[in-house]
């Protein structure tokens, strides 16, 4: 009797170990979500770039002559107005040739006054010569040759002439030289750049040296962006922008789109546009080449639904051992729009499937038709979707497992079976 009692006792204790084992050992917890409800706001769809401000008109002033520096007129900041001086070449070599060139101009006119002379001369032996033939005083080899000479002494009349002409153009040129060691801004504006000192020698051989750099007008500033060809179809003239400067943290400047260039920048395979913004900088405080970083409004909709770009990147975990997913099997052996959702495409969007938390606590797909993004958040245009509706963004994970994945990688695997080991 005993041993009855005894062997029913550590049978209940057995079934009292088995069944706490079986409870809460091996039992998996149930799936919790995390969901956020569909809202109504505003949705900005933003393209961001990275460009320099430069000044709308940003001349270079340069030299047509070689030589050296003499002197400088103009500095870093200074306000020049068109037709100032700005810089002086030493004009003495360039004397040197002109008067040379005013030389050879005389020698030229006084050579036409000799050949004019010559010509005249056997003008007159000509003329006598053909008195005489008719009185048989001479052979016509004497006309033949005094036709000759005078013919000669013509020519060599047009040739001086043609001469006096070369010399005018060779001592033009030499005076335009020596006016061009006169270097003068070309515009009204400010000089952002100087780039020579005096007594430095300028060479204008092969390229035009650059002296200054001069702005036109630096309350007026433009800023140069290259935006990649994936975002600029949605960029347009006229539409608004802002930007930010490292020398003004917090503060946000704003801009108007002028142009889009339609010339592709290709840099390793990767095509940019440039799209310059035009910006009011009357108060002086934005420099050239300073580093702006732009935000240009795409497209704007207000008082629309949206969803968190989570919910739309969501997709419940398989549970069941055929490998599908609770509701999508259920959705399978309905319409089967779940399945075919994602590959839809629509004139005004594509169409995208998120997962509702249903009333029964499991996920429910819902076809969608999205709009604009900011990156967050995306236009919900049609669908199934009303205001209020939880959407799955995620899933709640125990404490234990949202510590495990907060480790970093190879982390507590290792620790969890060594103290299974007892190690």
């Amino acid at each position: 009797m005993r041993k009855i009692v005894w062997l029913a006792g550590v049978l209940v204790v057995a079934l009292a170990i088995g069944g706490y084992v079986f409870l809460n050992g091996e039992r998996q917890p149930p799936l919790r979500y995390r969901t956020v409800p569909v809202e109504r706001g505003s949705v900005v769809s933003i393209v961001t770039a990275t460009g320099t401000i430069n000044p709308v008109v940003l001349v270079q002033v340069g030299t047509q002559v070689s030589g050296m520096i003499k002197s400088l007129h103009a500095d870093f900041n200074s306000r020049v107005k068109a037709g100032d001086v700005v810089a002086i070449i030493d004009p003495a070599p360039f004397k040197a040739r002109r008067d040379q060139a005013a030389s050879n101009l005389e020698m030229a006119k006084a050579n036409v006054v000799r050949a004019r002379a010559d010509v005249a001369q056997r003008k007159r032996e000509m003329d006598r010569v053909n008195s005489l033939i008719a009185q048989q005083f001479v052979s016509q080899n004497d006309v033949d040759v005094a036709r000759t000479n005078y013919e000669s002494a013509a020519a060599q009349l047009k040739l001086a002439e043609a001469q006096v002409k070369q010399a005018e153009a060779a001592l033009n040129a030499a005076e335009l030289d020596l006016k061009y060691t006169v270097i003068r801004s070309p515009v009204n504006g400010i000089v952002v750049a100087r780039n020579v000192e005096v007594g430095q020698t300028v060479a204008a051989s092969f390229a035009t040296p650059n002296l200054f750099l001069i702005a036109l007008d630096l309350t007026q500033m433009q800023v140069d962006t290259n935006v990649s060809e994936s975002d600029i179809g949605g960029i347009t003239e006229g539409k608004e922008a802002t930007f930010t400067v490292d020398a003004y943290p917090g503060e946000q400047f704003r801009g108007v789109i002028k142009q889009v260039r339609l010339a592709p920048i290709n840099v390793q395979n990767v095509v940019t546009y440039n799209v310059v913004v035009g910006v009011d900088n009357r108060d002086l405080r934005l420099k050239p080449g300073m580093t702006a970083n732009v935000s240009i409004v795409v497209a704007k909709r207000d008082q629309v639904l949206k969803v968190p770009n989570a919910a739309l990147r969501f997709t419940p975990p398989k549970t069941d051992q055929g490998g599908a997913r609770p509701s999508e099997a259920r959705a399978a052996k309905g319409d089967g729009t779940a399945g075919t959702a994602a590959a839809v495409r629509s004139e005004n969007g594509p169409v995208r499937t998120v997962w509702r938390l249903g009333s029964s606590g499991e996920p429910e797909p819902v076809t969608v038709q999205t709009g604009i993004s900011d990156g967050m958040a995306t236009e919900v245009i049609a669908g199934g979707l009303g205001e209020g509706d939880q959407v799955i963004v995620g899933l709640e994970l125990p404490r234990s497992e949202r510590a495990q994945h907060q480790l970093p990688p190879g982390f507590g695997t290792g620790q969890r079976r060594g103290r299974d080991r007892g190690l």
